[in-house]
C-alpha cells in the first residue's frame, strides 16, 4: 500500500506540472499533503514535516545557490564567458572549432546556471558558425552537451547540491567523481555524436542572430577570466586532494577542510570576483551590489522548487514510505546505482524537469544508501545522469534549444533529446565503472 500512494503522489505531481501546468512549488506541497493523508499522518505532523524538510534543504542549499547565482551574474556581466569562448575559438582553430566551444561549455557551465550559460553562449556560437561557415548543429550541440552536464553532474549547480546534501555525500569527492565522468560523456554527446547527424539544417531566427559583442578593451583579460569562473571548484578539488595527505588532527587540516566547504569556497570566490571582474576594471561597488542583488532574485523560484522536493522527501521518511520501500527493496539483486537511475529517468519522462525528477528520485531511492557499501557520491552521479534522460516536449530546455536553433519538433527529438539521453547513458556507464573501484 505505501508503494501505491507513492507512485500516487508522482503521478498527482505529474498531473499537476504537465497537464493543469501548476507552479512545480505549489505541486510539490500539494504531493506532500497527499502523500502524508492517505499515509495516515497527522494533518498537523504532515505541515511539521514539510516545514522540517524545506528548512533543512534549503538551509545549506540558500548559501550555496544565492553566492552560486553572484558569481554567474559577474562572469556573464563582465565579458569574461565572452573572453573564455573566443579565445579558445581562436586557439583552436576550424579544425579543432568542436573542442573549443567544449572547454568554452564546460568552464562557463560550472558557475552558471545552464539557462544563463545557454542565453550568453549561443550568440556567441552563432558568431562562429557563421564566420566558419560550419553547419550551426555541428558547433553548437557540443558546446550544449557542456553546459548539460554540468548542470546534471557537478555542484555547486542546484540538483547535484542538493543531491548531495540528502545523502551526505562529500561535496568535493562528488565533483572529482562528477568530471572524470563528465569528460567521456561531453566526447560522445557531443563532437562524436554530431559527426552522426545528416540532413538537419538549423537556421537561428534574426532577433537570436545579432547579440551586443563586447570589445576586446571591455572585456578581463583570459587568466583572469577563467580563474574567477574555476575558483570556486578550485578551492574544493584542492581541499579534498589535500586532506588526503595532511594529518586529520592538524590546525592546516581544518583550515584546509574549511577552505574547501562548498559555501566558503563561493564566498571567497564572489569576493574576488567582486575584484577582479568588477572594481579592478572600473565599476562601482553600488552597481556591482545592484546586479548581485537582481541576480539573487532570479533564483527564487529554483529554491521554491528545491524546498518542495526536500519537503516530500521528509514526508516519505516521517510517514514511514522510505523505511518500507528499503525493506522492500533489500534483497534486491537490481544495483542501487541502476535503480536510483532508472527512478530519476521515469520521472523526468514524466516531469519533464532535471531537478524536479533529481530530487524526487533522491526522496525515494534515499534509504537505499543506508546499510549498503554503495558510496552517496555515485548515487548523487546516477541520480544526475538519470534526471538528464530523454528530455522531451516537456522540458523547458527542449523548446530553448528548438526555437533558438529555428528547428521542427522532430530535429529538435533528434538532436537535442538524442544528446541529452546518450549523456545519461554515459554517465551510467561512467558510474558503475567507477563503482568497481571506489
Amino acid at each position: 500500500m505505501p508503494l501505491l500512494i507513492v507512485i500516487l503522489g508522482i503521478l498527482l505531481l505529474f498531473v499537476l506540472i504537465a497537464k493543469f501546468k501548476l507552479n512545480a512549488f505549489i505541486a510539490f506541497v500539494i504531493s506532500c499533503i497527499f502523500v502524508g493523508v492517505f499515509q495516515g499522518m497527522e494533518l498537523e505532523a504532515i505541515i511539521k514535516s514539510i516545514q522540517t524538510g524545506m528548512g533543512n534543504t534549503l538551509g545549506f542549499l540558500v548559501m550555496i545557490l544565492g553566492f552560486g547565482a553572484m558569481l554567474g551574474k559577474l562572469v556573464a556581466d563582465s565579458g569574461a564567458a565572452q573572453r573564455i569562448t573566443s579565445r579558445l575559438v581562436s586557439a583552436f582553430g576550424l579544425k579543432h572549432i568542436q573542442w573549443a566551444v567544449v572547454i568554452a561549455g564546460f568552464i562557463v557551465g560550472i558557475p552558471m546556471f545552464y539557462s544563463v550559460g545557454f542565453v550568453i553562449l549561443i550568440p556567441l556560437v552563432f558568431t562562429v558558425a557563421a564566420s566558419t561557415r560550419l553547419p550551426l548543429i555541428y558547433v553548437g550541440l557540443p558546446m550544449l552537451a557542456s553546459l548539460s552536464v554540468t548542470h546534471g553532474f557537478l555542484p555547486p549547480h542546484p540538483a547535484p547540491t542538493a543531491i548531495a546534501d540528502m545523502f551526505s555525500a562529500d561535496i568535493g569527492k562528488t565533483l572529482f567523481y562528477g568530471i572524470i565522468i563528465a569528460i567521456p560523456a561531453i566526447i560522445v554527446a557531443g563532437p562524436l555524436f554530431t559527426k552522426t547527424i545528416k540532413n538537419i539544417n538549423a537556421t537561428p531566427l534574426k532577433e537570436f542572430y545579432n547579440p551586443v559583442i563586447l570589445k576586446d578593451e571591455e572585456m578581463p583579460s583570459m587568466g583572469v577570466s577563467v580563474f574567477s569562473a574555476l575558483l570556486p571548484v578550485g578551492l574544493i578539488i584542492f581541499s579534498t586532494i589535500l586532506t588526503f595527505f595532511i594529518a586529520k588532527d592538524s590546525v592546516f587540516s581544518d583550515v584546509v577542510v574549511f577552505l574547501g566547504n562548498p559555501v566558503v569556497a563561493m564566498l571567497i570566490s564572489v569576493l574576488v570576483a567582486i575584484y577582479t571582474l568588477g572594481i579592478s576594471r572600473g565599476k562601482k561597488m553600488k552597481s556591482l551590489m545592484n546586479s548581485l542583488s537582481s541576480s539573487v532574485s532570479s533564483i527564487t523560484m529554483v529554491l521554491l522548487i528545491i524546498a518542495g522536493a526536500g519537503a516530500l522527501k521528509q514526508i516519505l521518511i516521517d510517514s514511514g514510505v522510505s523505511d518500507y520501500i528499503g525493506a522492500l527493496l533489500k534483497g534486491s539483486q537490481i544495483s542501487p546505482l541502476f535503480l536510483a537511475w532508472l527512478i530519476a529517468t521515469i520521472i523526468r519522462v514524466c516531469v519533464g524537469s532535471a531537478t524536479v525528477a533529481g530530487l524526487t528520485a533522491a526522496g525515494i531511492v534515499l534509504p537505499l544508501v543506508s546499510g549498503t557499501q554503495v558510496s552517496p557520491e555515485l548515487m548523487v552521479l546516477a541520480i544526475g545522469s538519470g534526471s538528464l534522460m530523454l528530455s522531451h516536449v516537456n522540458d523547458g530546455g527542449f523548446w530553448m534549444f528548438k526555437e533558438y536553433f529555428n528547428l521542427s519538433v522532430k530535429e529538435t527529438l533528434s538532436t537535442w533529446t538524442v544528446m541529452e539521453t546518450t549523456i545519461g547513458i554515459m554517465g551510467l556507464i561512467g558510474v558503475l565503472i567507477l563503482n568497481i573501484f571506489i
